[in-house]
């Protein structure tokens, strides 16, 4: 049994909320999905989140990410760590300013039991699906892939790819060809994402 709920978790069933208080996850990258998905973890009660990025908020982002006018110029996962512990302050919250990479992402997320990729450049998705995949045994990864412009909602859905690899998004939509990155359809994908975490840790999935 973890901790208590309190009113603010009174909708979660006790079943659920005992196994996210048991639960540490994961999120590469503090962007649009990223910090979308850290939102819905920590409104669902999850214990443990580890935040990596190494960006800074920008006015551009604004449209879509889980941040404020006020926190423009801040590190990424300082401002998400805020809004966060408004939201829950008994969340525990590990904070990293690192460039993620194949080669450090192991340590990075060390002990966490599901990593969300939520990473821009393709190249470093692949780098950190591999090194998930290679060098955690024990982890699943659930990523992010198809949610730019505004199409069909209804396209954007889950998909196991391997037995530790999930896929969220519509595969196709990818910002570099499809134009705009618009709040419905990323935080869409990001809610796949963050409701995936929730049955894995359920094993429901």
């Amino acid at each position: 049994m973890g901790a208590e709920k309190g009113e603010m978790f009174a909708r979660v069933p006790d079943k659920v909320y005992d196994r996210l208080q048991k639960s540490r996850v994961g999120i590469a990258g503090a962007g649009g999905l990223g910090s979308n998905i850290a939102v819905m973890l920590a409104r669902t009660g999850i214990s443990s989140l580890v935040l990596v990025d190494f960006d800074k908020v920008e006015e551009s982002n604004l449209n879509r990410q889980q941040y404020t006018l006020d926190q423009i110029g801040l590190d990424k996962v300082e401002a998400l760590a805020t809004n966060l512990k408004k939201i829950n302050p008994g969340i525990t919250l590990t904070l990293s300013r690192e460039k993620i990479t194949e080669e450090n992402c192991h340590i990075l997320f060390k002990d966490c039991q599901i990593v969300c990729e939520a990473l821009d450049a393709a190249d470093q998705k692949a780098g950190l699906i591999n090194g998930i995949l290679t060098k955690c045994p024990g982890t699943k990864i659930i990523s992010g892939s198809g949610m730019a412009g505004y199409g069909d909602a209804n396209e954007i859905r889950t998909v196991k790819k391997m037995s530790r690899l999930y896929l969220c998004g519509d595969e196709k939509s990818d910002f570099e060809k499809v134009e705009g990155m618009l709040a419905p359809r990323v935080t869409l994908c990001a809610a796949h994402q963050a409701n995936q975490v929730i049955r894995l840790l359920m094993e429901e999935a």
